[in-house]
């Protein structure tokens, strides 16, 4: 069980991380080929057999397991992409989702953590001496472990009880290397990409991934959070303890509360609801009225509390986007709900970059109209797995039938270039969507928003 035993650090170099995403191949391009089949609905008659899916049920139950041990392990962008795909719906193969998502969720609180030693080095390195010296008290074993780093509970020697996060050593060496193997293969497909206007999104995820490595900036940024929500009672988020946060350590007051599938499990729904509000109140109160995006809605990031209190506690992942933007998703938002569709069309235009000449202009058209229908609508909106799905396979759906028409060569449809910074707005609103689903939230999610989208974009909050 040597293999088993907790490692020192990730693999960094580009080469060792390439060798071990492909060893996946074996198990898990048949269950890919599988889902895209699905997808496309290619499926023959003979494959719909009970033998079959039964095969094709072990198949991906074992490339889930598979993928869960090797992502694990590797840290950085590849557990990213497989947390996303643990929580989000419609990303997972199409057919085999439920039996991935189980696997994977297990990356959403505790991946497999490195050794209590190579904490201890870091935090020596950090803080100038070990942990058993700097805090009052200090647990080997850490209670969650994620992409960059790991948390362990700790008290301070003024007798705080604090969470102390502790980034993996050489992650950033591991997240470099990604990044080098994303550019090595987008290159690879330069005529696909500049069609994708793919180059804008390797861009943006290169930046975001290196400011979440700096913990100082997520220091800073959980200040400014706080700062914008100080007045709402149901938003909690873990004081800094800055004398005892570097580069690579961050050190927070500790939060109680429960974790999402605990309170999903247990929680009452009025408390679901009420969670949900608050999911949505801290998500577009930071967003519509400052800029400020929180890019990283998995469920891993939130504690939960039975009066609808909800605990936030990753600050990493923060795009601050521009005034411009803000405003120009302010007036399609704006436009939907009063109905203006003139208005509407010349903000997709204008903003997101679509071509009302194009034949692609009523796909993308009615896919934002599908992702603001909670705040188009008067009634309470209920969140379920269904709509949350439908977020991501609605415009899959739709590029296929552009992609493939009978009698002629499949084409790749046009794609519009819309802002650079849209690559997170999307992994919010579908990572939120999914989120809501699984509490089953039901709001009236326009009336909590109506007056940001209507108002100006303001300065933080002193």
């Amino acid at each position: 069980m040597a293999d088993d035993k907790p490692k020192d650090k990730p693999p960094t170099s580009r080469l060792g991380r390439l060798a071990r995403l492909a060893a996946l191949a074996p198990k898990g391009v048949p269950i890919a080929l599988e889902g895209a089949k699905r997808a496309l609905g290619m499926r023959k008659p003979e494959e719909t057999t009970d033998e079959a899916r039964k095969k094709m049920a072990e198949d991906a139950k074992k490339a889930a397991e598979a993928l869960l041990k090797t992502l694990g392990e590797m840290k950085g962008l590849p557990l990213k992409v497989g947390q996303m795909v643990s929580y989000v719906d419609g990303l997972a193969p199409p057919g085999y989702e439920e039996r991935f998502k189980a696997e994977l969720k297990k990356l959403q609180d505790k991946a497999p953590p490195l050794s209590a030693e190579a904490a201890v080095k870091v935090v020596t390195a950090e803080l100038g001496a070990p942990p058993h010296e700097v805090f009052a008290e200090w647990e080997d074993e850490p209670f969650a472990a994620a992409s960059i780093g790991q948390v362990h509970r700790a008290t301070t020697k003024d007798g705080a009880k604090v969470a102390v996060k502790v980034q993996y050593p050489g992650i950033d060496k591991a997240i470099e290397a990604d990044l080098k193997s994303l550019s090595f293969f987008h290159g690879m497909i330069s005529p696909i990409a500049k069609k994708l206007h793919s180059q804008q999104t390797l861009d943006e995820i290169s930046q975001v991934f290196r400011d979440e490595l700096d913990y100082g900036r997520e220091a800073q940024m959980a200040d400014v959070f706080r700062r914008i929500h100080q007045g709402d009672p149901r938003v909690i988020i873990p004081r800094v303890h800055h004398s005892l946060t570097t580069k690579r350590v961050l050190t927070t007051d500790l939060l109680g509360g429960a974790a999402y599938a605990d309170f999903v499990k247990s929680g009452s729904q009025e408390s679901k609801n009420l969670a949900g509000e608050t999911l949505w109140r801290f998500t577009f109160r930071a967003l519509l009225k400052h800029g400020h995006l929180y890019a990283d809605p998995h469920p891993g990031n939130y504690r939960f509390y039975d009066d609808g209190t909800v605990g936030f506690l990753d600050f990493g992942c923060i795009k601050v986007l521009p005034p411009e933007l803000v405003g120009g998703m302010k007036r399609y938002m704006g436009a939907a709900m009063d109905a203006d569709w003139h208005e509407f069309d010349r903000a997709c235009v204008e903003v997101l970059g679509y071509d009302p000449e194009d034949e692609s202009w009523d796909l993308y058209r009615s896919y934002t109209l599908q992702l603001l229908m909670p705040i188009m609508t008067k009634e309470p909106w209920v969140c379920s797995t269904e709509s949350a799905r439908e977020a991501v396979q609605y415009i899959s759906r739709g590029m296929r039938k552009l992609m493939f028409k009978e009698g002629e060569i499949p084409q790749l449809p046009k794609v519009p270039k819309m802002p650079q910074d849209f690559t997170f707005v999307n992994r919010l609103q579908w990572g939120l969507a999914s989120v809501l689903a699984g509490l089953g939230t039901v709001a009236s999610f326009r009336t909590i928003m109506e007056d940001w989208v209507k108002d100006g974009v303001h300065p933080i909050p002193d």
